[in-house]
């Protein structure tokens, strides 16, 4: 299995076969090898820094019905919260002066917030901190929408795919959704010009080897700016509160295979992987990771937003969260930075230089 991490060092594409020779022949020692070469590989891009983006989770509403989410629409258990738009600002205000340069607006697909008054919100933000991205993770949205996104400032989105498996899709979403659909709205994102990220669960209900990569040929494919996966972790008030968990091991793992596959990727080691592991966002920046995300809501929202179940750092403040992510990071070598944390892609910088002259 060595010569296979060794050719995707190399910049050799796999074939499916071969992820899947890869991920289910994994070993602790052949995992270490792995890490290894993705930390190197991370050190020639970002050298030891670490980005944070400041998520400012902002509606726990949404219209859909995934089986997997604490926020779908059956669950009438969920507590329901919307920030308005000064609320939302007062988070950017908080967060700037703790050092972030990027927000990330996220929420369900909530049809409250049409595009104008999304629209309204992204100039507000981008006026009041021109030298800060913006990333939106709100969903599946018609072209015509991605592109009043990004003409009113937005640079980043986020969406992850979830699985590059049709069948296995339809297995985790209601009939209306397809991965068609959702992969549909990435190529519109990365036509249009955002920063795009997609990204999988592991270990989700029925996932296989086979899944996952498939998984790495559609991200290979697709060439995103950012890639977000974490484990499965069941939410009690699912169709899925009684599965299995997906596992730290196959999560870090499939995070090296990632930079190795993507070697400039924007790669976060997320929330999720910190829930099932105390230690779990040090392991992911370990692994080949480069972003966390700590959280910039109103405390009083944040136990609100339950994705899955036992989500930390839901009572913290801003600065707790910002202060021990720098402490956490400095524990394993690595310098949390005041950037926005671009790609390395320089048509991504010639447009945010662009935006600071105007």
């Amino acid at each position: 299995m060595t010569e296979l991490i060794e050719k995707l060092e190399k910049q050799s594409c796999l074939t499916r076969d071969e992820y899947v020779a890869l991920i289910g022949g994994r070993t602790p020692e052949l995992g270490e090898l792995l890490f290894e070469k993705a930390r190197c590989i991370r050190r020639k891009y970002y050298g030891n820094d670490v980005y944070i983006r400041g998520l400012i989770e902002f509606t726990s509403y949404c219209k859909n019905d995934c089986l997997y989410c604490g926020l779908r629409r059956s669950n009438r258990n969920a507590e329901r919260y919307r920030l308005t738009k000064d609320e939302i600002l007062s988070c950017c205000k908080n967060g700037y002066e703790l050092g972030f340069r990027t927000f990330v607006l996220q929420g369900g697909e909530d049809p409250y917030f049409t595009c104008e008054r999304l629209v309204d919100i992204i100039k507000a933000i981008k006026s009041e901190y021109p030298d800060c991205a913006l990333t939106l993770s709100v969903g599946e949205k018609s072209f015509e929408e991605y592109k009043a996104y990004y003409d009113a400032g937005a640079d980043r989105y986020l969406l992850r795919h979830e699985t590059a498996d049709e069948g296995h899709y339809s297995l985790l979403h209601p009939e209306e959704m397809s991965a068609e659909n959702r992969k549909r709205c990435l190529r519109d994102l990365k036509s249009i010009g955002f920063q795009v990220g997609c990204g999988f669960m592991v270990g989700s209900p029925w996932q296989t080897v086979e899944n996952l990569a498939d998984d790495m040929l559609f991200i290979k494919e697709l060439q995103p700016q950012m890639v977000g996966i974490g484990p499965f972790i069941p939410q009690h008030d699912t169709p899925f509160g009684d599965k299995k968990a997906g596992t730290l091991e196959l999560t870090l793992f499939m995070l090296g295979l990632i930079r190795l596959t993507l070697p400039s990727v924007l790669l976060p080691a997320t929330t999720a992987l910190g829930t099932i592991d105390p230690r779990g966002r040090e392991l992911g920046i370990l692994s080949g990771a480069n972003v966390v995300m700590p959280n910039l809501s109103p405390r009083e929202v944040r136990d609100k937003y339950l994705l899955y179940d036992n989500k930390i750092c839901t009572g913290d403040e801003a600065a707790e969260c910002r202060n021990c992510m720098q402490m956490r990071m400095k524990s394993i070598g690595y310098d949390v930075v005041v950037s926005r944390g671009d790609h390395t892609n320089t048509e991504y910088r010639k447009r945010n230089e662009n935006d600071l002259r105007s």
